[in-house]
């Protein structure tokens, strides 16, 4: 194997010498033929212009075409402009990307980026039930969730009257508030049994009407929109880079998550008693509410039990 690799090296290095020697001697080549070549294309050039020379039709249409090289040529020229306007615009931002088709290939791309960020660090997530995007096994979140550092998550109230309403606001007969309720407690039993594993997993309740659903872990950021009407799984998703700007979105959505997260109106889930534990803003508690209506108790397995 040593062997092998010396004779590797000892050849590498020639190699590297005859490729200079190569491009020395086609340049050489090239500067040589160069006045014989420029004069063929001249003495051609005259004797084709001979024939052509005056022909009105001839120059008409070339003047027609050179027209509308022209045009075309100063529109490309003025698009690029436009675009590295709208680029440097994008780039202040923050804005790195934008995945607005639901395509395989897109999917993976941004799945791999979510996982290349948030393995092995903080994750913060603001979503609705949260079953498609971590609970389950095909979720987006699901690796990043399983194997992050800490997680800060907040996910919407089941019994709340924002839940209702989006429920209602969904066309899909299949979306109800039961069936929201029962995403969220499988979303419940999942991150119970990663703190069962000795998981830092934090998880807070929101009442309101889901608004963005975000994702934050590294320097990116991944931002969709809930439309009234629309499932969330088709709009389209911004990803911002953190940078030293005052002007980046990534600032203001980060922002965002902390004043939500740090409000004492939205309850943190106890994951021992299954209640929802009221704090001021000092972090001390000032009540606990029961979450479940019917009184279950979700298990780490995600099997209700009484």
């Amino acid at each position: 194997m040593f062997r092998n690799k010396n004779l590797k090296e000892l050849l590498a290095v020639p190699s590297h010498i005859f490729s200079h020697i190569g491009i020395i001697a086609i340049s050489a080549l090239i500067a040589l033929s160069l006045p014989y070549t420029l004069g063929y294309i001249a003495q051609t050039f005259l004797i084709y212009w001979a024939f052509i020379g005056n022909e009105k039709i001839f120059m008409l249409v070339v003047e027609i075409v050179t027209a509308v090289v022209l045009i075309v040529v100063f529109n490309y020229i003025a698009w690029i402009w436009r675009e590295r306007r709208k680029a440097a615009a994008a780039r202040a931002a923050g804005l790195v990307s934008l995945f607005s088709s639901p395509g395989f290939f897109a999917r993976k791309r941004n799945r791999e980026l979510k996982e290349s960020q948030g393995i092995a660090r903080d994750i913060m997530v603001i979503g609705s039930t949260g079953y498609r995007t971590f609970a389950n096994s095909g979720g987006e979140l699901h690796n990043v969730v399983r194997n992050c550092r800490e997680a800060r998550i907040m996910l919407l109230n089941p019994y709340s009257e924002g839940a209702d309403i989006r429920a209602r606001s969904i066309s899909d007969p299949e979306i109800t508030s039961s069936r929201l309720a029962e995403q969220i407690r499988e979303s419940i039993a999942f991150l119970k049994m990663l703190r069962s594993a000795q998981k830092n997993i934090r998880l807070k309740l929101y009442e309101d009407v889901p608004f963005l659903k975000m994702a934050i872990s590294g320097d990116y950021m991944w931002v969709k929109h809930y439309h009234a009407g629309c499932d969330v799984l088709g709009m389209p998703e911004y990803v911002f880079r953190h940078i030293q700007s005052p002007g980046s979105l990534h600032n203001i959505f980060y922002q965002y998550f902390l004043n939500r997260w740090n409000s004492p109106d939205i309850p943190e889930y106890d994951f021992e008693t299954d209640h929802l534990v009221y704090r001021d803003t000092s972090g001390n508690e000032m009540k606990r509410e029961r979450l479940w209506e019917d009184g279950a108790v979700i298990a780490p397995e995600g099997v209700p039990i009484s």
